[in-house]
């Protein structure tokens, strides 16, 4: 017997639902009834209730909010709307806040009574047959369909009430797999046909994929799979039919093959190539870059660090320092490859833009790029202005001259900046006394270090080190917001030291 509360502001009206249904021959008992939202709250915590019928317009707490509050705390009630309005953006509110059901009050007659409620008694008992949350699939059952729709929670929210309502999800199943469900498609639906459907059915709360190629998989394969690839191949897809991405479950796995510890070194390896920044200067590496991306399915926290460190290091030098800010902050909100592809293009503009500011030829600029980046691996070691002109094959004279245009200061000042910086880390992140750390950093003599130091930072190395929790809680606060000049270029050093 299904135990049900009426509630309704306009006492009359909530008597004569009451009295016009034949309840016990519907297998319900009304076991309470209240006048607003608040005294239906107090009710439910003393009455247990499986069905609330509730007006939508009442005082204090509309049924809107009392549907809402009532799935927060009882999520195993179900709510049908009474109500007298007809309109459409009524309906698809309670129902998208989880009522099975409405009742236009107006249009209640003695006539169709029986015929409404057990239209909606009809609909639990379809529900209690079919909810996830009841139907545990064993684990090595295979999946009884070439393809399914599989719908993905977007936020964390139960989805499940309003799947149980879609056509494709009512002519068959919906299986739990994890966070994920997903329902067989029977026949071979077309794509109109999901589209309307689909279509504005997800209130931005999920998102649909037509998994295809998953006949005889089992449950436990088919979510193992899904947990461990599908972020990424999601990342990398397009919404297709109004919001219905088309997904091969062979691309699935090959997606997942492709990001074991093979996969990462490989990832590592192709951002790391990535950092010359040639993509941003030729057109045939741009495209290769861009597709080598995707090819190894680089995770989207991986691109994070990537666009961060490349605003940080080349803040003042091939960006203007709020276009770096600009740039952080858009990585940051870059939630698919389309927007990091149209991220990507925008760094490469800005050093395009630079290159033609400073006059230089692509070939130039590549050099002066790697230049930067020799001398970043290399500050510790005893180099000088023509090791780094042989690195790059440029003659002394001309590297001097290209390279204090370039970097806006003389080779030995960007040198010894490199330097504090790195001795800055080490500082923070390794417990070497001074005069090791020192000669790390490139500094022979380390009294000439600590002077240095406290010219540029305003402590000696060992202030700076006993400061130490005030600086990272500092850097936290920042994170990638903050773009220092060429000063700062050392970040990349920190994985080196590593490795």
């Amino acid at each position: 017997m299904l135990r049900a509360v009426v509630v309704d502001d306009e006492k009359l009206v909530r008597k004569g639902f009451i009295s016009m249904f034949d309840w016990p021959s519907f297998g319900i008992s009304i076991v309470g009834e209240a006048g607003d939202g608040r005294t239906a709250l107090d009710l439910l915590e003393r009455t247990e209730a499986d069905l609330l019928f509730t007006d939508i317009t009442m005082p204090g707490m509309s049924g809107f909010e009392l549907i809402k509050a009532v799935r927060q705390r009882h999520p195993h009630i179900r709510s049908v709307i009474l109500t007298c309005h007809h309109e459409f953006d009524y309906i698809q509110e309670a129902l998208r806040l989880g009522a099975i059901d409405y009742i236009v009050k107006t249009l209640l007659e003695v006539e169709n009574a029986d015929e409404v409620m057990g239209r909606i008694v009809e609909r639990i008992g379809w529900e209690n047959m079919n909810r996830p949350s009841q139907v545990q699939e064993e684990a090595n059952q295979p999946f009884p369909s070439s393809s399914g729709l599989l719908f993905v929670p977007l936020l964390e929210e139960d989805i499940d009430a309003e799947l149980l309502r879609l056509p494709s999800v009512t002519r068959s199943r919906l299986i739990r797999l994890g966070k994920y469900r997903l329902a067989p498609l029977q026949g071979s639906p077309s794509s109109e046909e999901l589209f309307k459907e689909m279509r504005g059915a997800s209130h931005g709360r999920w998102r649909t994929i037509q998994l295809n190629g998953i006949s005889n998989e089992r449950l436990q394969d088919l979510q193992e799979t899904l947990e461990a690839g599908l972020g990424g191949t999601l990342f990398y897809s397009e919404d297709e039919d109004g919001g219905i991405s088309r997904l091969s479950y062979e691309d699935l796995i090959r997606c997942v093959r492709d990001a074991g510890p093979g996969g990462d070194r490989a990832a590592a390896d192709w951002l790391e190539a990535g950092q010359e920044l040639r993509w941003t200067l030729y057109n045939r590496e741009w495209e290769e870059f861009t597709r080598g991306i995707v090819r190894h399915r680089i995770a989207p926290p991986k691109l994070r660090d990537f666009a961060h460190e490349l605003c940080r290091i080349w803040a003042d030098v091939l960006l203007e320092p709020r276009d770096a800010d600009k740039l952080a902050a858009a990585a940051a909100g870059s939630s698919s490859w389309k927007d990091w592809e149209s991220w990507l293009r925008h760094f490469s503009d800005r050093v395009r833009n630079r290159m033609i500011d400073l006059s230089l030829s692509r070939e130039v600029m590549a050099c002066l790029i790697r230049a930067i980046r020799f001398m970043t691996r290399n500050a510790g070691d005893k180099i000088n202005q023509n090791d780094v002109a042989a690195h790059i094959n440029m003659s002394r004279s001309y590297f001097s001259q290209c390279f204090a245009r370039f970097a806006g200061q003389p080779f030995g000042e960007i040198l010894r900046n490199i330097r504090i910086e790195r001795a800055k880390w080490l500082l923070l992140n390794t417990a070497s006394p001074v005069y090791e750390i020192a000669a790390a950093a490139g500094f022979e003599d380390d009294k000439y270090f600590s002077k240095l130091f406290r010219e540029r930072v305003g402590k000696l190395p060992t202030e700076y080190r006993a400061d130490r929790e005030e600086i990272r809680s500092k850097r936290y606060e920042n994170g990638a917001q903050s773009a220092g000049g060429i000063s700062r270029m050392q970040g990349e050093f920190h994985s080196l030291l590593r490795d």
